[in-house]
């Protein structure tokens, strides 16, 4: 019994760790979500998402229902998280060698500019619907590398490490659309003091400090004042991030980043963004009829995504390879390109938090179409990209040479 104890525990934290646990968990989260909404169990699901949380020090209250406390607190982790592997990765990673960044940036540029544009041909004309134009442009890369995992070795390591390029890109784009576009009317006041935060934060990096926890605090306090300045509050996390240290000063081998990312990537992969998904994910199919699916919302966000992506990633990196700007990753063909580029529509946590942010202030209700959208269009694309990978990489495996041009 011991050993079949061991045995059990060994393989439970070998799934943790892996690639594909986090998004396995993210799809198992989302079905529980549907299926809850679709049963006599989804007024409970209401309400579990509309309980009032209410934070009071002194004269500051902060009261959110738990939806918004996990879209604005919890999802403040998760860019904290992608604010240091995009730092960790541009000091030290694969994006501080210029030769590997031309390809997944021209990919991430077109994988948002398309689908956002075939959003728009279908919605640019419905003020309340238009404002879902980046839904369709995010990549979700924890479902992403969830199905590359699923073919095991046969994936070239470079295949990969564009993959995960572009998905950090991918990100900076959406931090960026979020702070440009989505951001609500501005508080000075609390703006002031989010930007005192981040000055002492400057401080204390430039001094030397290597303990986290004084980073932390003052990131907390930070989130807190963006939260009340209008300016959406995840952005405090990628902030934060930029001011961990990579290296201790006066410690050599310590890195206070790394042990950070070590710390949260389990939590974030395990914990919030499954929670997020069951946030977010629920929706209620019982009256759902044809005429849904091909309303212009839900329509648009799913073309993005299946069409848009493929087309603007393979089509700005295929036109730069063969332009001779940059090159094919080492041991991969162009449908194996191709199907990455088809994985890159699985948009699902991204598209959902941005789709949050575009129609939580146009007073309709379009969050249905949102998400039927999101979820027709990333199905599609995972079913595609898993399919064309698995039908070209074997054939890159066996002859472990890069495809012709």
């Amino acid at each position: 019994m011991a050993d079949t104890n061991a045995y059990a525990r060994s393989r439970f934290s070998a799934f943790i760790h892996s690639e594909s646990g986090g998004g396995i968990l993210l799809f198992l989260a989302a079905v529980l979500a549907i299926v809850i909404a679709n049963s006599p169990l989804d007024v409970y699901y209401e309400l579990f998402l509309s309980v009032l949380v209410e934070v009071k020090i002194g004269e500051v209250v902060i009261s959110k229902p738990l939806l918004l406390w996990i879209n604005d607190g919890l999802m403040a982790i998760f860019f904290f998280l992608v604010g240091l592997e995009l730092k960790r990765e541009l000091l030290v990673g694969e994006l501080s060698n210029r030769a590997n960044i031309v390809l997944p940036a021209v990919g991430a540029v077109g994988g948002m500019l398309v689908p956002a544009g075939i959003y728009l041909l279908l919605n640019a004309d419905d003020a309340a619907a238009s404002p879902g134009w980046a839904i369709p442009a995010a990549t979700d890369i924890a479902f992403a590398l969830g199905v590359l995992a699923l073919l095991g070795n046969r994936v070239p390591p470079s295949l990969k490490v564009f993959l995960v390029s572009l998905a950090i890109f991918d990100d900076v784009g959406a931090i960026i659309i979020i702070a440009l576009f989505y951001t609500a009317n501005i508080s000075l006041m609390p703006l002031i003091v989010a930007g005192c935060c981040a000055f002492f934060l400057f401080l204390m990096n430039r001094s030397g400090v290597i303990s986290k926890s004084p980073y932390l605090l003052m990131g907390l306090l930070m989130w807190g004042a963006m939260l009340k300045s209008g300016v959406h509050a995840t952005l405090a996390g990628v902030l934060l991030a930029f001011f961990i240290p990579l290296r201790a000063k006066y410690s050599a081998g310590q890195s206070p980043l790394k042990e950070l990312e070590k710390d949260l990537h389990n939590v974030v992969a395990m914990y919030i963004l499954p929670l997020f998904a069951f946030a977010n994910a629920g929706i209620d199919l019982r009256s759902m009829s044809l005429g849904h699916v091909f309303h212009d919302v839900p329509l648009g966000i799913a073309l993005g995504l299946f069409f848009g992506k493929q087309i603007g990633i393979f089509g700005l990196c295929a036109l730069f390879i063969k332009s001779g700007l940059t090159q094919m990753p080492r041991g991969v063909n162009w449908m194996a390109l191709y199907g990455a580029s088809a994985l890159c529509g699985i948009g699902f946590t991204m598209s959902l938090f941005i789709g949050s942010l575009a129609f939580e202030e146009t007073g309709v209700n379009v969050m249905f179409d949102e998400r039927l959208g999101i979820i027709l269009g990333s199905l599609a694309s995972g079913i595609l990209g898993y399919c064309l990978l698995r039908k070209a990489l074997p054939e890159v495996a066996a002859t472990g040479s890069a495809a012709k041009a």
